[in-house]
């Protein structure tokens, strides 16, 4: 079977973290074992387009990083103590890539592993992202810098110092993993977001972001397929995303979800997402995750503004605010029951949030919403044009301003 650059390329990305895995649960040193890592992904790009990718081509890759990593570790003046407590605390079938078609035994899955050392509760969430999508989505660090609108410098020493913080933890699952899963997943789903609606920039959207966290949660998903909350992110993002080519018009400008296009949804998304939130409320307790991408179901799934379900959706919120009484989940909520009960009820929700959603540009926003659905045009300009000074994204202020303009007098 012949593979073409981009199929090689995608093969080297999913390869990638498992790569390091097997490299750190044998070694340590992350610092070293990633170098050795991106020589081996290096020497694939440069080997395979002209000489066929292998049979196997993550044994061969853990074959070509391990003997990098060797060579690398016998330059160094401990080297013996550090190769024989390495061999001592080695499985004797480590290095030994299973046949092409074969995977590892669950326990054997070092992606999984990889993420929970790159999500360490002693890394601050800035560190944990930076460190995710460096070692367990690949992306350089420029590429991340980039996305995070960053200089590259400052993101090199963020994920340097990630690193260092890091070295020294044991490697593998740990023992209270499923108490660390949620900070895991809500590391995926800040990255999702920051994708989806950038918080600053030119763009609305960055796309690549977003694409890599659903990768990365699809990959959870596959580990963990029982788990109804990583099931429920994963079609949190799908069904949100579906969205994403309708929400930008021909210039780049925001295209709010009452006057999108539904034609340009992506149909097979919401599909996959409807069905993996539903099996998912059908089998697991219901969590936060799951009553999101629910939501984000009814919407998805109505033909129109005027025939979504706001009564369901209201209901729902109910439920998610029970689960998480944030400030963000209460705000989404005041929306709802302004649907529902009308644009003073939700302005009525909208005054509880004041102290807590006071720096952020959402607030102004949505209240200016509910202020012109009330006929309060004046107040509602003043709202708009509050709003617009408080976003770093120039597609959301260029919007905000465009609403405050239409209600001059």
């Amino acid at each position: 079977m012949s593979h073409g650059p981009a199929d090689i390329e995608d093969l080297l990305r999913r390869h990638a973290p498992q790569v390091l895995g097997a490299l750190v649960r044998r070694y340590g040193h992350f610092d070293a074992a990633e170098d050795a890592a991106q020589e081996a992904l290096l020497a694939a790009a440069g080997q395979w387009p002209a000489a066929g990718v292998p049979d196997n081509p993550r044994g061969w890759l853990i074959k070509v990083a391990s003997r990098r990593l060797t060579d690398a570790l016998r330059a160094e003046e401990a080297r013996r103590a550090r190769e024989e407590r390495a061999v001592a605390l080695t499985p004797r079938d480590a290095f030994t890539a299973p046949p092409p078609g074969a995977g590892r035994a669950p326990r054997e899955d070092d992606t999984l592993s990889l993420l929970f050392l790159c999500c360490h509760p002693g890394l601050t969430p800035p560190a944990q992202i930076a460190l995710t999508l460096r070692a367990v989505g690949g992306l350089t660090t420029a590429e991340i810098a980039r996305a995070y609108l960053i200089p590259e410098a400052t993101m090199a020493q963020r994920i340097s110092r990630a690193k260092q913080k890091v070295r020294g933890v044991r490697f593998g699952r740990p023992d209270n993993w499923e108490e660390r899963l949620p900070a895991v997943l809500q590391i995926l789903y800040l990255i999702f977001n920051e994708g989806y609606t950038a918080t600053s920039g030119p763009s609305l959207q960055r796309r690549d972001l977003a694409g890599e966290a659903i990768r990365l949660a699809r990959t959870v998903h596959r580990l963990l397929p029982d788990d109804g909350e990583v099931a429920g992110l994963l079609a949190l993002m799908l069904l949100t995303d579906a969205r994403r080519d309708a929400r930008t018009g021909p210039h780049g400008e925001l295209v709010p979800l009452d006057e999108q296009d539904r034609e340009r949804w992506d149909k097979a998304a919401i599909e996959e997402g409807v069905a993996l939130v539903t099996r998912a409320l059908a089998r697991c307790a219901a969590g936060p995750y799951q009553i999101r991408a629910a939501i984000a179901a009814v919407h998805d799934e109505a033909p129109s503004t005027e025939a979504t379900d706001w009564q369901e959706i209201l209901g729902l919120y109910d439920v998610l605010v029970r689960l998480v009484p944030g400030p963000a989940e209460r705000l989404g909520r005041a929306v709802a029951v302004a649907m529902v009960h009308g644009p003073r009820a939700g302005l009525a929700e909208l005054a509880k949030l004041e102290d807590e959603l006071s720096t952020g540009h959402r607030l102004d926003a949505v209240r200016a919403h509910l202020l012109e659905r009330a006929g309060a045009y004046d107040e509602a300009r003043a709202a708009y044009e509050s709003a617009a000074g408080k976003t770093l994204s120039l597609p959301e202020q260029r919007y905000l301003q465009a609403r405050a303009a239409r209600l001059r007098p």
